[in-house]
This record gives structure tokens, sequence and C-alpha cells, in this order.
């Protein structure tokens, strides 16, 4: 029997946990700065030239180039998206929701 010890973790299992590592702070990066394709919008609202068809680059668009600004008045939410590079307003997303109005915070 040999006595060396093995590693604890291969050069592959190192590199793959470093690049889901590197791949969870972009998604978090993503969602800090408002990046529409991590705000919850589904494929089919991804138009943002207004032609109705989505393609793969709109969707795309979503995570680099897409903001999103949620504002919410009582029941009324909105979100509003924009350009990343310039802040040009695409759409504004308005709904009723039925929840009960949340109350001030003393």
């Amino acid at each position: 029997m040999s006595t060396t010890k093995r590693a604890r973790f291969s050069p592959r299992r190192k590199a793959l946990l470093a690049f889901f590592a590197l791949l969870l702070a972009g998604l978090g990066y993503l969602h800090f700065t408002g990046a529409a394709g991590t705000s919850g919008i589904s494929n089919k609202d991804m138009d943002w030239n207004g032609d109705g068809n989505v393609t793969e680059q709109e969707i795309m668009q979503a995570f680099y180039a897409v903001v999103v600004e949620k504002q919410t008045e009582g029941r009324r939410e909105c979100r509003s998206y924009s350009w990343r590079s310039d802040g040009s307003s695409i759409r504004v997303d308005c709904r009723t929701t039925v929840a009960p109005e949340a109350t001030p915070a003393k």
C-alpha cells in the first residue's frame, strides 16, 4: 500500500469549481446591476425592436444591454426597460396586483 496522500480535488475538479464560481459571480453582478434577463422577464417579452419577432440576439441583449427599473405605487407595479449604454427608454410595463397594500414601516 502506498502512503502518499491523494489531492483532495483533482485539477479538473478545481477548474470546474472555478468555472462555476465565476459563473455565479457573473450572474450576481448582472442581477445587482439590473439586467433584464435576470429580472424574471419571459422570452416572448424580449422583443426590444418591436418587430413582433424575438431573436436570439434580442434574448442575449436582455443580459448585457437592457436594464430594468422596478417602481411600486400602492397596488401598481411598473417596470421600465431601457438601454444600458445611453439610458433611452424601450418601454414601460405596468400591472395592478390584487395583493393588499403594504403598510409603511414604523
